[in-house]
């Protein structure tokens, strides 16, 4: 798998860790401009790609930034206290990224559509996220120290709403003035190995349905007028990538001689437009899950002082 097919394909990577790991692979060296930070846990690896100038930013694809990629297979196991582990390490993560001061007005935004459940990630973790404004002025008896006044919104998509998301998004800051964006969206993955296995953050904020073709306008701080940290998850993978891998492995193991793969897919995908992305038949299970371990990965950070399990209290 190389840069030029994913280029042939139309095909972008939401993921700088493995737009990293394809240029690395056709290069043999790190890319100048890129530094690497590796840190390990009991259930999950966090690998910290730091983008540091324009020429590295060309050759990624990717804005200069951070992007903390959490890879956990065990999202996908049935197994709470691992999934508690990888929502206190995402909060770790998050409040290394976010820097606030506890007086910080927060807005939680969740990307996506909530009738497509590939893409419903964003509002499901609006739904099950801790919030606070309302109560900051309306009921202060009610809260407890180290609380944030935190809000949330799940804006709906263009093919909904009729309007861009950006300009909802847009709107509700003007008028809340929050200090911080989160914003959560479903991503696209090269491989399937990647679904529902890998949380990224990112400082440079977020272009909805970048991944799957779709341009939207950016949800970043240049646009926002305020810091957004992007948290995603990738809940589809690329037929055209699944079909190149497939046709590579099998060249391997036959001994055939590898070839231009693309005309053949592009024939099979050509119903589809050429863009076509797959999804787990255990999606809705994946969804659930790992929008509880995000939505309480978000409530330790922006929440230190409140015990987890008074989190349900606070919930209505």
């Amino acid at each position: 798998m190389d840069s030029e097919f994913l280029k042939s394909q139309g095909i972008s990577l939401d993921l700088a860790l493995e737009a990293r790991e394809i240029i690395r692979g056709e290069t043999g060296r790190e890319i100048p401009g890129v530094r690497v930070d590796k840190e390990t846990y009991s259930h999950a690896v966090v690998t910290t790609v730091h983008i540091e100038d324009e020429a590295a930013q060309a050759v990624m694809g990717k804005p200069v930034g951070k992007y903390i990629t959490i890879e956990a297979p065990v999202i996908r196991e049935n197994n709470p206290e691992a999934h508690r582990e990888v929502a206190e390490v995402l909060a770790a993560q998050l409040k290394k990224m976010a820097q606030l001061s506890m007086e910080s007005n927060t807005l939680v935004v969740g990307l996506g559509n909530w009738y497509a459940t590939p893409d419903a990630l964003g509002p499901k973790v609006v739904g099950k996220c801790l919030v606070t404004r309302h109560l900051f002025k309306y009921a202060p008896q009610e809260l407890q120290g180290g609380m944030r006044p935190v809000s949330a919104l799940a804006p709906g998509v263009l093919g909904i709403t009729g309007i861009e998301t950006a300009e909802i998004i847009k709107g509700v800051v003007e008028r809340i003035q929050p200090e911080l964006i989160i914003a959560i969206d479903s991503l696209a993955a090269r491989g399937v190995d990647r679904i529902a296995t890998t949380i990224q953050l990112a400082d440079t904020g977020i272009n909805p349905g970048s991944g799957i073709g779709n341009k939207r306008a950016g949800i970043n701080k240049e646009t926002m007028g305020v810091k957004v940290v992007a948290i995603g998850v990738p809940t589809v993978a690329h037929a055209a990538v699944i079909a190149q891998d497939a046709i590579e492995k099998y060249i391997q193991s036959t001994g055939g001689r590898p070839g231009d793969a693309s005309a053949a897919i592009n024939n099979v995908l050509q119903p589809f437009g050429g863009n076509l992305t797959v999804t787990p038949k255990e999606i809705d299970t994946l969804i659930e899950d790992t929008a509880h371990i995000i939505s309480g990965g978000l409530s330790i950070a922006l929440h230190p002082g409140i015990n987890p399990d008074d989190y349900a209290y606070y919930m209505h």
